[in-house]
């Protein structure tokens, strides 16, 4: 017999130097292999006569069904014509087969790889022109390599050993070598999805999605919040846009100010502090020191504070530094609003003393009731202290001394209240013109006899009178509440 692995040999070679597109079929799937090479007919085999058959030429196929990954069952069938070895006149003979096997492919990679197989079946030899024919039973073994071009086509090449022996023990064994090549088509296996996305690779265009990751139709993946962490990966799907994630797609938040990183504009916040949208501390009262952490959050503007912003006072005055204009106050002095010392007038102390304040030193062009400009310093701190109690009712009362007509002297004494009063309300606008009174008691009540000089000047005079004694009194309590 002629030795074949020479033939063989080249049609591997062919076959592992066809180009592989993708990879094996997948799953339970049908073959069908169109199938062609060669038959070596064993050399003691003598049909019809006495001379062996001629190698030549085979065609055939294969359907097989590829149960498991590592292995299936197949039929086998093919023909070979030829004819006896002789110079000439030779009878030309037949050869076919029909045979079943088991399959294995336990070294079956995704590119295919080899294969044994073994079965039975029949096979016949009979003259061309007809006459007796001889039917057979076969055993048979065999191996041979795969090579999937796709996950639809691959070639096939194998070596076929078919063995007959004949019933009667006389017989000799014969043997069949059967060697070729052919296209295999995959049927019904399931469609290839390489990178497990769902979508079979043929219709992917996205085919290197990573595993987990949520794909459409055509095999895209997802990242609906633009994160850069695809979806069904993304363990936070809702991150806001323009924040910084980790590989899981959750967000950072550095200075846990609960603005995330990536939107934070203010990234080194201290911890505790209150922040706006975008991350930045607040202060409210704009003292320095953010909201949160400041412990005194209404400090008036202007005022310093120390690290836990709370007004500082250095002087211990009630007016904290940066207002106090007065930072030096003695200890329990009484300040105003500024910090400084509180001067209180005698006049503002008649006030509160008696209810009403008496001026000697306003003086008017004789027999009239023009002020002259000497009248305007005393005016002027009257009209001072009455502006700090808005709340009290005033009479402006105009006094004469006994000199002159008694009518006149009336008349005259209300003209010149209500000149003084015209004077006050022009100078200082938070004195309301209702908030007063003007009455002329002309020399009706003197304070002094009027027989002197003294006593007529003294007579000559105006008074301002609190009628709402009550409002005074109560005036009077706040201001020194809030001197303490």
């Amino acid at each position: 017999m002629k030795r074949p692995w020479r033939v063989v040999t080249l049609m591997l070679t062919a076959a592992l130097c066809a180009r592989a597109a993708s990879a094996e079929p997948l799953g339970k799937y049908w073959t069908v292999t169109p199938f062609g090479g060669f038959t070596l007919f064993d050399s003691g085999l003598k049909f019809p006569g006495t001379n062996q058959l001629k190698d030549n030429a085979y065609l055939g196929g294969r359907v097989g069904y590829q149960a498991f990954k590592w292995g299936g069952i197949e039929a086998a069938g093919g023909f070979t014509p030829t004819e006896e070895d002789v110079a000439s006149g030779g009878t030309n003979v037949d050869w076919m087969h029909l045979t079943g096997d088991l399959v294995a492919t336990p070294w079956a990679g995704r590119y295919g790889g080899p294969f044994v197989f073994a079965g039975a079946g029949w096979g016949q030899l009979k003259p061309s022109s007809g006459g007796t024919k001889v039917d057979q039973g076969l055993g048979e073994y065999g191996a041979g390599l795969n090579f999937w071009i796709n996950d639809g086509i691959g070639l096939r090449a194998e070596f076929r050993q078919l063995i007959w022996v004949p019933k009667d023990n006389g017989g000799t064994k014969t043997t069949f070598t059967v060697l070729g090549a052919g296209v295999t088509f995959a049927l019904g296996a399931k469609a290839r999805d390489t990178d497990g996305d769902g979508v079979p690779d043929k219709s992917d265009k996205c085919p290197d999605t990573p595993k987990g990751a949520k794909v459409d139709a055509e095999g895209c993946p997802h990242d609906a919040d633009k994160d850069g962490v695809l979806d069904g990966l993304d363990q936070c799907p809702e991150t806001p846009v323009g924040a910084t994630v980790n590989q899981y797609g959750c967000p950072s938040d550095a200075d846990k100010d609960g603005v995330f990183d990536g939107i934070d504009k203010c990234p080194n916040t201290p911890a505790g502090a209150k922040v706006d949208a975008t991350g930045c501390p607040i202060d409210s009262d704009g003292d320095g020191v953010y909201d949160g952490l400041d412990q005194c959050a209404n400090t008036p503007a202007g005022c310093k504070v120390d690290a836990n912003g709370c007004p500082m006072d250095s002087d211990n005055d009630g007016v904290c530094d940066g207002l106090d204009k007065c930072p030096d106050t003695p200890a329990g002095a009484k300040v105003d609003a500024t910090g400084c010392p509180i001067v209180v007038s005698e006049k503002e102390t008649e006030l509160l003393d008696t209810g009403m304040i008496r001026l000697h030193e306003v003086n008017f062009a004789s027999g009239k009731a023009v002020l002259t400009p000497d009248s305007y310093p005393a005016l002027d701190e009257v009209g001072q202290i009455l502006s700090k109690w808005p709340e009290l009712k005033i009479e402006v009362g105009g006094h004469t001394d006994s000199q002159g007509v008694p009518a006149k002297n009336q008349k005259l004494s209300e003209q010149r209240a209500q000149a003084v009063l015209d004077y006050l309300t022009k100078k200082f606008p938070d004195l309301k013109a209702d908030q007063f009174t003007v009455k002329g008691y002309g020399q009706t009540k003197p304070i002094a006899p009027n027989n002197t000089a003294l006593g007529r000047a003294k007579n000559r005079r105006v008074e301002f009178v609190v009628l709402n004694k009550e409002a005074l009194k109560r005036e009077t309590q706040k201001q020194n509440m809030l001197q303490k």
